[in-house]
C-alpha cells in the first residue's frame, strides 16, 4: 500500500496524463460569417472565459507588483505565474498544475520583495483563484491517485510558505478537489448510463432484425410451399386431363403459368424491402380473407375437392387477422394436396369463428396436472411454448438454433412426460395450464 501511495507522486509530478476533455456541444458557438475571414469558425466559451480570466488576473497582478518594484521583469513574472496555468487548464490540466507549482516560488519571491512578511499571508487573491481553478481541473480530469498526490503537494506548499494557516489551506484545496472529483464521478456514471442505453438499443435493434427475419422466413415458407405444391400437382395432372387435346393442355399450362406469376408477385412483395436500397416499401396490400377464394380455385384446379363456407360479410376483420387466416388456409390446402390427394376438404370460417368465441366465453379452464410442467427441462418448456404457438419443427429449430431431429426428440419427451397423445393436445395443455396465453 505504501508503494502505491509513493507511486502516485511521480504520476502527479511528471509521469501522469489527464483524461481527454468531455465534449461540450452546448458551450461551442459558431462565428458569424459577417465578421470576415478568421482562422477559426467556432469558439469554445469555456476556453474563451479562461483566456479572459487569465488576462484579468495578469493585469491585476502586474499592476500591483509594478507599483511596488522598479524592475518590470518581476511584474511580468508574477503575472505569468497566475495567468499561464489558467490558459492551460482546459486542454492540459495536469500540465497547468505543474506549471503553477513550478512558478509558485517565483511568485512568492516577488511578494517577499514587496515587503510581505513570512508570518503574514503571502498569497494574493489572484494566486488563490488561479490555483484553486487549476486544482479543480485536475480533480475533474485526473485519476484519484494523481488528485490525492496533488493535494498533498499543495498542503506541503502551504506549510512551507504559510505554516500558520496549513489547516485552512488543506481544507480549502481539499474541498475544491473533492467537489471536482465528485463531478468526475457523476460524469463517469452518466457516460456509463449512455453506453448501457446505446448497447440496449443495439440489442433491441438486433432482436427486431431477428424477428423480422423469422417473419420473412415464415412468409416465404407459406408462399413457396403452397404454390410449388399446387404447381407440382397441376404439372402431373394436366397431361392426364388433356388426354392429347391441345386446347386442354394449353389451358392447363396457362393455369400453371398464372400460379407461377402469382407466386413470383408474392415473393416480390415479401422481399421488396430487402431489395430496395432506398428503403421504399411495397404498397401492395397483404392478402386476407378476400383472397381465400383464389386459393380455393387453385386447389380445385389441381384436382382437390374443396367445400367452402364463408360468411356473407368479411368487413371489420383486422388486416393482421386476415393475413394469418389466409396463411392458415394456404398451409392447410397445401398439406391436404400433399398428404391426402383426392380427399374432400371442408373450409368453414363461420364454424371456426364460433369455436373461438365459445372457447373465449368459457374462460380459463381447470389446469390439468399443471405440476407436471416442473418435470420439463428449460429447453423442453421452450419447445412446448413454441409448439403452442403453432410453429412447425423446422421453425422451432430455426428459432432455437437446433437441428430439426433434436426438436423432434424434445417434442417426443414433452408428450411422454405430460402424458399427451399428439401436438394438438400439447397446444391445449399449454393454454389450459397458463404456459401460453391468448394473444402472446
Amino acid at each position: 500500500m505504501i508503494t502505491a501511495v509513493l507511486r502516485s507522486f511521480p504520476l502527479a509530478l511528471y509521469e501522469g496524463v489527464a483524461d481527454a476533455p468531455a465534449p461540450r456541444s452546448r458551450a461551442v458557438v459558431r462565428v458569424p460569417r459577417r465578421l470576415g475571414p478568421l482562422p477559426f469558425r467556432t469558439v469554445d466559451l469555456v476556453q474563451a472565459a479562461d483566456v479572459l480570466l487569465a488576462v484579468v488576473l495578469f493585469m491585476s497582478t502586474f499592476s500591483r507588483v509594478a507599483d511596488g518594484l522598479l524592475r518590470p521583469g518581476a511584474a511580468y513574472l508574477a503575472g505569468l505565474a497566475v495567468a499561464l496555468p489558467i490558459v492551460l487548464r482546459d486542454r492540459w490540466p495536469l500540465a497547468a498544475w505543474r506549471v503553477s507549482v513550478a512558478l509558485l516560488p517565483a511568485g512568492l519571491w516577488v511578494l517577499f520583495q514587496l515587503g510581505v512578511s513570512y508570518e503574514s499571508s503571502p498569497f494574493t487573491p489572484d494566486m488563490v483563484i488561479s490555483y484553486l481553478l487549476v486544482a479543480y481541473a485536475v480533480a475533474v480530469r485526473c485519476d484519484r491517485r494523481i488528485t490525492g498526490a496533488a493535494w498533498v503537494v499543495s498542503v506541503l506548499a502551504v506549510w512551507i510558505a504559510f505554516p500558520n494557516r496549513v489547516p485552512l489551506g488543506a481544507i480549502l484545496v481539499g474541498g475544491v478537489m473533492l467537489f471536482g472529483y465528485n463531478v468526475r464521478l457523476r460524469r463517469s456514471a452518466t457516460e456509463r448510463l449512455v453506453q448501457e442505453e446505446r448497447r440496449s438499443q443495439e440489442a433491441m435493434g438486433a432482436q427486431a432484425v431477428l424477428e423480422e427475419r423469422a417473419r420473412i422466413a415464415r412468409e416465404l415458407h407459406d408462399v413457396v410451399a403452397h404454390h410449388m405444391s399446387v404447381i407440382a400437382i397441376q404439372a402431373e395432372a394436366v397431361p392426364l386431363k388433356a388426354a392429347g387435346d391441345p386446347a386442354r393442355l394449353a389451358a392447363g399450362l396457362a393455369g400453371i403459368r398464372t400460379l407461377s406469376l402469382e407466386a413470383i408477385a408474392q415473393l416480390r412483395q415479401v422481399l421488396g424491402v430487402l431489395r430496395d436500397e432506398e428503403g421504399r416499401t411495397d404498397t401492395t396490400p397483404q392478402p386476407g380473407l378476400e383472397q381465400v377464394a383464389d386459393l380455393v380455385g387453385n386447389a380445385r384446379a389441381a384436382g382437390l375437392s374443396v367445400v367452402v363456407k364463408l360468411p356473407e360479410s368479411l368487413e371489420g376483420v383486422p388486416p393482421a387477422v386476415g393475413l394469418s387466416a389466409y396463411r392458415i388456409v394456404q398451409e392447410s390446402l397445401s398439406n391436404a394436396m400433399r398428404h391426402a390427394p383426392g380427399a374432400t376438404v371442408v373450409l368453414d370460417v363461420a364454424v371456426t369463428r364460433r369455436l373461438i368465441r365459445e372457447f373465449a366465453r368459457m374462460g380459463p379452464r381447470r389446469a390439468p396436472a399443471a405440476h407436471r410442467l416442473s418435470e420439463l427441462t428449460e429447453r423442453e418448456s421452450e419447445v412446448l411454448t413454441l409448439v403452442a404457438q403453432a410453429l412447425s419443427n423446422q421453425e422451432i429449430a430455426q428459432k432455437l438454433v437446433l437441428a430439426e431431429q433434436t426438436v423432434k426428440t424434445h417434442v417426443g419427451r414433452v408428450l411422454m412426460k405430460l402424458g399427451l397423445r399428439d401436438r394438438a393436445q400439447a397446444i391445449v395443455y399449454a393454454y389450459e395450464t397458463g404456459l401460453v396465453r391468448p394473444g402472446e
